[in-house]
C-alpha cells in the first residue's frame, strides 16, 4: 500500500457515495458505490486469505482512490452505472454480447415517424424495441407492420409531390400534406401497442374502426382495416406462447471455470419475444449474487424498457433487491419488481433460461476447443511446408495500402498459434513515401519501425507481396542483425510462398489447411491497411470539401467527423442529427444539412474519387 491509497484511507467519509480507483498510469480500473466509504473502501484493503482472486488482482494494480459523496444509497447506485458507462473500467462487469442484435427504432421525436432497423441504440429522444435474436422474423414483423399501417418510408419530409408508395396505398404521404399530424400519431400509437405486445387492444380497436368504416360506406378504409386484423392474426400465430401471462423478463445466470454466461428471455404478454445471451469478463471466486447484482445494473443502465416483472435465478439480499427495484422504479417510472421463484411456472421459467444458458456456455467451450485445435493444426501444416523447426506460436503479416501515393499507411497484423490477435496489431501512417507511391520504401520503413527494439520477435514475417518486397523487407531486418527470423513474401498471384535466397515458390495445395491460414493472414493485413487508409483519406476529403463553408472550423470539422465517421454518414443526418453535437449550433447544422444535399457536394464526392 503507497502513502496515497494510505492517506485516503485515514480520512474517508463515515458517508454513502462512491469510490473510484486508479491504476499508476491514472486510468480508472474500478468503480463502486457503498452505503458507508470508510468501511466499504477500507476493507479492500485488509489483509485476509479470503479475498477473491479479481479483488486481490484489483488491489495490486490500486495506485490511487477517489470519493464522491451522495445524499444516499440511491443517488450512489445513479452515479456508479453513469461511470462505469463512461469510464469501462477494467475490473467491473463488462457485457460481452455473442452479437450485435436488431432493434426496431420509431423515430417518435419526429413530427411524422419512420419505422426501421437498427443496431445502434442512441439517446437522440426515439423509441427502441429489442433486442432481437432473430433478425429475419424481426424484418418479416416489419413487413406486417407496413401492410397494416401504410407509415412513412423516406428521410425527406419536403417532396413537392407523392411518391409511387402513396399511389400504391402504401404511404399516406405526410411528405405531401396528405396526412394530419394527429391521424398519422394514431398509427403510431397502434404500432407501439403491438410492439408492446398488447394484440388484444389493438385487435380491438381495430375492429371498431373497421366497423365505423364500414357503418358510413367508407368501404376501402375499412378494407384496409380488415387487412390489417388479418395480419395482426398471422404476427399473433408466429409468436410462441407460455403458460405465464404479462410483460417479464426472466434471467438465467450460469458460470463454471471458464467464465460467466447471462441469458435473458423476453416475455410480452405471455409470449417469448426472443432472447439474448452474453459473456461476463468476471474473474474466478467472484459470487453469484455480486455478478448478478453487476449485470443488472449494467443492463438496465443501457436498455430503455425493463417490464414489470424480473425473474432470476440467483437470489439477491434484501437490501440489495430494495435498492434495485427503486432504482427501476425511478428510470421506468413505474412498479418493477425482482423476484426468486421456488416453485410454480414461475420457477420452471427461470430453470428453463438457467438450462439455456449453461448449455451455452459449455456449447461455447467446445466450438473454443475445435476451434484452436483446427488453428494449431493450420498453424502446423504452414511450419512443414515452409521448412521451419520452431512452431508458429506468432507470426506478423504486413501490407502497405496507398491512393497513388498519397495517405500511404501500413498494417500489421497478428496470429498466435493461428488464430487472430487483434490486441498486437498495429497501423503506421508512412513517412518515406508520402505523396510519391513506393511500396519498397513504405514496406522497408515499416519493418524497421517493428524491429529495431526487436522486442516480442515473431516465429514467422510474413510479406505480402513478391520477390522484391521480400528483398526490401530483408535488407532491412538482416541490417538489424536479425539473422534468424523466418521471412517469407507471399504473391497475390496463386498465392506462390517465396523464400530467402530461393528463387522458385512454394505453391500449396489448394485443399491443404496451411493455404487456408495463410489466405486468412493476408486477407486480415489487407482489410486492416485498406480500412486506415480509407478513414485517412476520408479525413482528409472532410476538411477539402468543409473549406466550402463560412463558421466550419477545424474544431467542428473534427467533431463532425467523430460523430459521424464519414461523408455519407453525414449526408444521411437529419438537421437535428448535426445539431446535436455540441459544438454545432442549429443555425450551422441547417447550413451544413443544405450543403451534403447540394449540387457542390456531389461535384466534390466525384472530385475527390
Amino acid at each position: 500500500m503507497n502513502d496515497s491509497i494510505a492517506q485516503t484511507l485515514a480520512v474517508l467519509p463515515n458517508a454513502p457515495g462512491v469510490y473510484i480507483m486508479h491504476d499508476i498510469t491514472g486510468k480508472v480500473i474500478y468503480v463502486g458505490k457503498a452505503i458507508i466509504l470508510k468501511n466499504r473502501v477500507r476493507s479492500y484493503f485488509r489483509p485476509s486469505n479470503k479475498q477473491s482472486p479479481k479483488v486481490q488482482a484489483l488491489v495490486a494494480h490500486v495506485q490511487e482512490i477517489e470519493t464522491i459523496v451522495t445524499a444516499n444509497e440511491m443517488e450512489a447506485l445513479i452515479l456508479e452505472c453513469n461511470l462505469i458507462k463512461k469510464y469501462r473500467p477494467r475490473y467491473n462487469i463488462s457485457l460481452k454480447d455473442d452479437k450485435t442484435y436488431p432493434y426496431l427504432k420509431i423515430t417518435t421525436q419526429e413530427d411524422f415517424p419512420r419505422i426501421f432497423v437498427t443496431r445502434k441504440v442512441l439517446h437522440d429522444g426515439a423509441k427502441y424495441y429489442g433486442p432481437y435474436a432473430d433478425a429475419g422474423a424481426l424484418h418479416e414483423n416489419i413487413k406486417l407492420i407496413r401492410t397494416m399501417f401504410p407509415l412513412r418510408h423516406c428521410r425527406n419530409m419536403n417532396a413537392p409531390r407523392p411518391c409511387l408508395q402513396y399511389h400504391m396505398k402504401r404511404c399516406l404521404a405526410p411528405c405531401a400534406g396528405k396526412v394530419s399530424q394527429e391521424e398519422y400519431g394514431k398509427m403510431i400509437t397502434q404500432v407501439m401497442l403491438l410492439m408492446d405486445g398488447k394484440i388484444s387492444q389493438l385487435e380491438k380497436d381495430l375492429k371498431e374502426k373497421m366497423q365505423q368504416a364500414s357503418d358510413t360506406m367508407a368501404y376501402e378504409q375499412a378494407a384496409r382495416y380488415r387487412d390489417a386484423l388479418l395480419s395482426l392474426d398471422t404476427l399473433h400465430e408466429k409468436q410462441n406462447a407460455t403458460t405465464e401471462t404479462g410483460d417479464k423478463d426472466v434471467i438465467g445466470l450460469a458460470m463454471d471455470d471458464t467464465g460467466v454466461c447471462v441469458q435473458v428471455f423476453f416475455v410480452r404478454s405471455g409470449k417469448i419475444l426472443g432472447r439474448d445471451s452474453y459473456f461476463l469478463d468476471q474473474e474466478k471466486g467472484s459470487p453469484a449474487e455480486d455478478i448478478m447484482e453487476e449485470f443488472l445494473k449494467e443492463y438496465y443502465g443501457d436498455q430503455r424498457f425493463a417490464p414489470k416483472e424480473i425473474l432470476l435465478n440467483i437470489e439477491l439480499s434484501s437490501d440489495v433487491q430494495t435498492l434495485l427495484i427503486n432504482w427501476l422504479m425511478t428510470k421506468n417510472e413505474k412498479k418493477v419488481t425482482l423476484e426468486f421463484p421456488q416453485r410454480g411456472l414461475k420457477h420452471d421459467l427461470v430453470k428453463m433460461v438457467e438450462t439455456n444458458a449453461d448449455k451455452f456456455l459449455k456449447e461455447r467451450l467446445r466450438k473454443g476447443r475445435l476451434a484452436t485445435e483446427s488453428n494449431l493444426d493450420a498453424a502446423e501444416d504452414l511450419q512443414k511446408a515452409i521448412g521451419l523447426t520452431k512452431p508458429l506460436a506468432r507470426m506478423d503479416c504486413f501490407d502497405i495500402s496507398h491512393t497513388q501515393g498519397k495517405e500511404t499507411v501500413a498494417s500489421m497484423v497478428v496470429f498466435r498459434d493461428g488464430a487472430i490477435s487483434k490486441k498486437d496489431y498495429r497501423r503506421y501512417k508512412i513517412k518515406s513515401a508520402e505523396g510519391k507511391p513506393d511500396d519498397f520504401k513504405s514496406m522497408q520503413e515499416v519493418v524497421y519501425r517493428r524491429y529495431k527494439d526487436a522486442e516480442d520477435l515473431p516465429n514467422l514475417v510474413i510479406i505480402d507481396g513478391g520477390k522484391g518486397q521480400l528483398s526490401s523487407a530483408l535488407e532491412v531486418i538482416r541490417g538489424l542483425g536479425l539473422a534468424e527470423l523466418p521471412v517469407i513474401g507471399l504473391a497475390k498471384r496463386e498465392e506462390e510462398i517465396f523464400r530467402e535466397g530461393e528463387h522458385t515458390p512454394i505453391v500449396l495445395d489448394k485443399t491443404s489447411p496451411a493455404l487456408h491460414l495463410i489466405q486468412r493472414i493476408r486477407d486480415e493485413a489487407h482489410r486492416f491497411a485498406i480500412t486506415y487508409h480509407r478513414k485517412l483519406r476520408g479525413k482528409r476529403n472532410l476538411v477539402s470539401i468543409l473549406d466550402h463553408l463560412e463558421g466550419v472550423g477545424p474544431k467542428r470539422r473534427e467533431a463532425l467527423w467523430k460523430r459521424f465517421g464519414s461523408l455519407d454518414a453525414m449526408r444521411a443526418a437529419t438537421v437535428e442529427d448535426i445539431a446535436a453535437i455540441q459544438e454545432i449550433p442549429k443555425t450551422i447544422a441547417q447550413e451544413l444539412f443544405t450543403f451534403f444535399h447540394s449540387d457542390v457536394m456531389t461535384k466534390q464526392e466525384q472530385l475527390k474519387k
